[in-house]
């Protein structure tokens, strides 16, 4: 197509628009995660928890209770840097390892909830900002934004499994 031509170059600038768009959007979720693991160190330094032992805290959390074999898949560690995990979190009175009613040779990890309610306390600041930001759309924008993150960080997990299949 001649790029002479008023549809071209509307074509030609529609294409740069949605370019600077889609970078704009890689460039917020970059600096959001580096916000998010920023704030996720304030927390666990608080809560002398390490980085990690947070992540799988949220994790069994959102999952559990929750098996060890599964919860290392989630979290994208060896079984045995797990166990480690675990036996702090476990030693910190943040988890309880019960035994699985379906599988007497396994146990389920679980939050003790009293202790759960420590990091909400701490996150209690992003969640009322969060909350403030999403007043500001309607119900089809936040349906819209759900969408974007769930597939997002589907994105995510599916490039993380790639990268730990190499």
């Amino acid at each position: 197509m001649d790029s002479t031509l008023p549809g071209a170059t509307s074509a030609a600038s529609a294409a740069r628009r949605r370019r600077r768009l889609t970078h704009r959007i890689r460039d917020g979720l970059r600096d959001l995660s580096v916000q998010l693991a920023l704030l996720n160190h304030q927390i666990g330094m608080q809560l002398d928890l390490r980085d990690a032992d947070l992540e799988c805290l949220d994790l069994i959390g959102r999952y559990g209770p929750i098996g060890p074999t599964a919860l290392a898949k989630r979290a994208g560690m060896h079984p045995a840097t797990l166990t480690g995990v675990l036996d702090r979190l476990e030693r910190g009175n943040w988890v309880i390892r019960t035994p699985n009613p379906t599988d007497r040779r396994a146990v389920l990890v679980q939050v003790v909830k009293e202790r759960a309610a420590e990091v909400t306390y701490l996150l209690s600041g992003l969640n009322t900002a969060v909350d403030g930001i999403c007043a500001e759309y309607d119900d089809d924008e936040l349906v819209l934004i759900a969408d974007f993150l769930l597939r997002t960080a589907r994105a995510g997990r599916i490039a993380t499994d790639e990268l730990a299949d190499t």
